[in-house]
């Protein structure tokens, strides 16, 4: 696990595992996190940072959205408040990979928002359903940063089980906030010009099957669907990384699996037919 620095009394944990972070906001000795790392190793790593290091105390514990991979230290700070959307419950049971000894209920839950003062900073929870129902952007004006949880995957983002227009638009909302840095689920911090390019990453992978599913026939698709560069669907200027190649492919495997685009390559085919 790695972490640093971000902004006046704001650090960034990145786990090893899933590349899954946290962010620590610190109010004198106490700790607000917005999400909890991906594996217990990584989980005792940050309470090792935290509070054997720097003794801090962890007080609460916001979740961008309950999935396992960003819950594993709620477990390690008991009297910790916790918060999360009210659909929480939702998401959790829908992911792919439920890992049941990082679930903990939620003491506190929301429906649309709440704002929160801790030490010099507002925080700001906003529902921004996306990748899933229950998901929360956490602007922060006064550090000049966003937690936009899975909404994005670094320059692109994650189809899995999500409706790419809820993803769409969940971007949209946060380029509102117009703040300079946006904090991923994983990953790390990015500039702003990183929400425009998950868009436009899921904009061309989009138009990329709907003119496979148009033009190929249908025991072709899922070969022709799996040749899909990355490359061909990034912003210019944007390399890849590794990580981002390696969720480009899982992208690959779900759009054959879970049908992703075939309601809109269906809507297209209509509206030339009319």
């Amino acid at each position: 696990m790695r972490y640093e620095t971000i902004g006046s009394n704001v650090l960034m944990f990145v786990g090893d595992d899933y590349q899954s972070v946290a962010t620590a906001f610190l109010d004198g000795d106490d700790v607000l996190l917005v999400d909890a790392l991906g594996s217990m190793d990584d989980a005792l790593a940050l309470r090792r940072v935290l509070c054997e290091e720097l003794g801090k105390t962890v007080r609460v514990i916001a979740a961008t959205h309950y999935m396992s991979d960003h819950g594993a230290a709620m477990s390690l700070f008991p009297e910790a408040l916790t918060v999360a959307h009210r659909q929480h419950r939702q998401t959790f049971l829908s992911q792919n990979r439920c890992v049941h000894a990082f679930y903990r209920e939620p003491k506190l839950v929301f429906d649309v928002g709440m704002s929160l003062r801790w030490g010099a900073h507002e925080l700001h929870f906003v529902h921004n359903p996306g990748k899933t129902a229950d998901h929360v952007s956490v602007d922060v004006p006064s550090a000049d940063l966003v937690c936009a949880g899975d909404n994005i995957v670094g320059n692109i983002v994650y189809l899995s089980r999500a409706d790419p227009v809820m993803l769409r638009a969940a971007i949209g909302r946060m380029r509102q906030f117009g703040r300079g840095t946006v904090i991923g689920g994983h990953m790390g911090r990015f500039p702003a010009v990183t929400l425009d390019n998950a868009v436009h990453y899921l904009d061309r992978l989009q138009q990329i099957v709907v003119d496979i599913r148009a033009c190929v026939p249908m025991d072709g698709v899922a070969g022709r669907v799996a040749a899909i560069r990355i490359e061909d669907c990034v912003a210019p200027g944007v390399e890849p990384s590794d990580f981002e190649r390696k969720w480009h492919g899982h992208n690959l495997e779900v759009i054959v699996s879970q049908s992703v685009f075939a309601l809109d390559a269906a809507v297209a085919a209509r509206e030339v037919r009319a």
